[in-house]
């Protein structure tokens, strides 16, 4: 299928890994221009790998979308390099890295970082990226959230609760931009092996008596089995041909949804 997305920039965020680096491949298979912004400094090699593999034009920068001035320099420096931002994808985000059950096992204090990023993250790429695509009257942006935002996982509640607040801003976007011709989605993953996923793992490992710890595979594979009705895995590549539908113009009268690749996992009736 021709999404007809060749030559479009495409900015996604977190790119450098996971679901981030899986969306920024799909988008430059289909032919976009692609901004990979990321904490990580594997940020300009993965942007190097996308040009080598598809001969598209490739950009990456090493961005905190935490801080503002930050986002803000890398939407200039792409503009500047890649031209003006079609798409935004925006994956990038961090857990506390504890085992939150019961909540009391997060400390307060560990709620600032994961809230800077996966709150004010989305909230700086907003407002540093939706201004530039107003006056272009086109634009898609994309936030990856969770299935954690929908059900009150207690696996981490800073991470859950970020998700939430991804899910409900969105919405508070495409409303303000819908008459601006810009569309808002989120999509919210289920169970897939990513670096993240293992870290929740390991911080439940890590609290556990000698006798009672297991292998990463030994307890995702029972989850999976246990919550995902389709019992199995998603993948990366799963959440990114999504991202890629939502990011073209096949799905132009889809604004201010929330779609899960959870392999059944949440079902609201």
């Amino acid at each position: 299928m021709d999404l007809q997305l060749s030559g479009k920039v495409a900015v996604i965020t977190g790119g450098a890994s996971g679901i981030g680096l899986a969306c920024a491949t799909e988008l430059a298979r289909e032919g976009c221009r692609v901004g990979i912004w990321d904490a990580s400094s594997q940020s300009g090699e993965a942007a190097s790998k996308l040009n080598q593999d598809f001969g598209v034009p490739s950009l990456g920068l090493t961005v905190d979308v935490s801080r503002l001035e930050a986002v803000e320099s890398a939407a200039d420096q792409t503009e500047q390099q890649l031209g003006p931002v079609d798409l935004v994808v925006h994956a990038a985000a961090v857990s506390s890295g504890k085992f939150g059950f019961p909540f009391t096992n997060v400390d307060p204090v560990d709620w600032n970082r994961v809230l800077n990023v996966n709150i004010l993250g989305m909230v700086h790429v907003a407002h540093s990226i939706a201004p530039r695509m107003i006056p272009r009257r086109s634009g898609s942006m994309i936030f990856i959230a969770s299935v954690a935002g929908q059900i009150g996982s207690q696996t981490d509640p800073p991470y859950s609760a970020s998700k939430a607040a991804n899910i409900n801003f969105a919405q508070c976007l495409a409303k303000d931009l819908a008459r601006h011709g810009i569309r808002v989605n989120t999509v919210c993953p289920g169970m897939v092996q990513t670096p993240l996923n293992r870290s929740v793992w390991q911080a439940w490992n890590d609290q556990q008596p000698p006798e009672l710890q297991r292998s990463y595979e030994d307890w995702a594979n029972e989850k999976v089995r246990n919550v995902i009705p389709l019992g199995r895995w998603q993948r990366p590549e799963d959440v990114a041909n999504l991202v890629t539908f939502l990011s073209s113009d096949r799905a132009s009268e889809m604004t201010g949804q929330t779609i899960n690749i959870d392999g059944g996992f949440v079902m609201h009736w």
